[in-house]
């Protein structure tokens, strides 16, 4: 049975330890101890990360209900006496967002009856999952309720409860774990079971600020930051709107207005070069049908084409075909190459069979119908392709 010292000493990172398992695992070696300070993975909450006997702590997890293991970078020995070290950055960051949760949650079901029902802590932020959907002005008043009790300091507590003490209590959500319970206990806030490292103040958390809501599985996902979090997330948000407004000349609180201006302007753009690559293909269709050869009872038209967009030589194709009596085989002039065959309604040439001969020779793949096929990643001079296709349409 491992003794968790973080159960009644968050704060605590240095400790020492007698190794009472090891198990070899790859390059790796899973630790057990006696006592140990680091966190396991559980509850939503990550591991904690450190040094054991001078090797690296790269996970903590649960061996069964009593026993943790410590995965090291490096050897230990049973019976050895170690010295361990919890990286404190990251436990504090896990302490202010796991009672930032607490928080947060009470908060959520102290308002409106919405029930936490799941906790994840992320590497960047972390996510509740409400058991019912509340509207976007709902969540600020309850970030606003949640940021009041963190600044008003209220004492954090841990204390522990038996079953039967605990069923008497009114915890906030039922307990996962048989036997003896781990409380958390926030001053007229909120109690409830769980095994996570907290601050002994709300003021420690420093401030909750809810980053984005979705609908979820019938309820809502809120995102949230706590902490030294917010201030990251602010001072990258402050960089972010300092270099948009530069960029577009204006002031912060002008960007919104200026953003949907150049959509607009967007917009207007796109509509008058659709209109101009309308009229351009036009003009690229009668080049080259200026250029095409009579093949058997039909006018064949073999080229390779500049393009900016796969869907541009297909844009093309359908334009020559629009006459009656045509067979078009474009490519791109890259290659690997892209190719179009098509042929105008009263052809009767299949462009699959087309397609299909050119791939088999210059590789690639592709698809369609009789009348249109397309292809891409053949490789091939540019000259070498058209002959090719010139071949194919003569035996055709």
């Amino acid at each position: 049975m491992t003794e968790r010292i973080y159960y009644t000493d968050s704060i605590r990172t240095d400790f020492e330890a007698l190794v009472v398992g090891v198990e070899p695992s790859g390059s790796r070696t899973i630790v057990e101890l006696d006592r140990t300070a680091f966190y396991p993975t559980s509850g939503g909450q990550p591991h904690d990360t450190g040094t054991l006997g001078g090797a690296r702590v790269v996970d903590v997890r649960e061996l069964d209900a009593v026993r943790i293991g410590h995965v090291i970078d490096g050897r230990l020995s049973m019976h050895q006496v170690v010295t361990g070290a919890v990286d404190w950055p990251r436990r504090f960051d896990h302490m202010q967002q796991h009672s930032g949760q607490h928080v947060l949650s009470a908060a959520f079901e102290r308002r409106h009856d919405a029930r936490t029902v799941g906790f994840h802590l992320g590497q960047v932020s972390s996510t509740i999952d409400l058991d019912r959907d509340l509207p976007v002005e709902v969540v600020a008043q309850v970030e606003l309720d949640a940021n009041e009790l963190v600044w008003r300091n209220r004492l954090v507590r841990t204390r522990f409860a038996t079953a039967e003490e605990a069923a008497a209590l009114p915890l906030r959500k039922e307990p996962l774990r048989p036997g003896t319970l781990r409380l958390i206990e926030i001053d007229e806030a909120d109690l409830s079971a769980c095994g996570g490292t907290h601050v002994d103040r709300t003021g420690t958390i420093g401030l909750i600020a809810v980053t984005a809501t979705e609908r979820f599985k019938g309820g809502l996902r809120v995102s949230f930051l706590c902490g030294r979090r917010v201030l990251e997330g602010f001072r990258v948000r402050k960089v972010t709107l300092a270099a948009s407004a530069r960029l577009l000349s204006v002031g912060e609180s002008d960007l919104p207005d200026q953003i949907a201006r150049l959509q607009g302007d967007a917009k207007d753009w796109q509509r008058a070069l659709r209109l101009a690559q309308a009229r351009l293909r036009v003009y690229e269709a009668t080049a080259l049908a200026a250029n095409a050869e009579t093949m058997g009872s039909w006018s064949s038209i073999v080229a390779a084409v500049e393009v900016l967009e796969p869907g541009a030589l297909k844009m093309l194709v359908a334009t020559l075909i629009a006459e009656p009596g045509r067979v078009a085989v474009l490519f791109s002039s890259e290659t690997p190459a892209l190719v179009v065959v098509a042929r105008s309604a009263d052809v009767g040439l299949d462009a699959r069979t087309v397609l299909g001969r050119l791939t088999e020779r210059f590789g690639g793949r592709g698809g369609g119908k009789s009348d249109l096929a397309q292809g891409g990643g053949l490789t091939g001079a540019s000259a070498e392709l058209q002959d090719a296709a010139r071949t194919i349409l003569e035996e055709c």
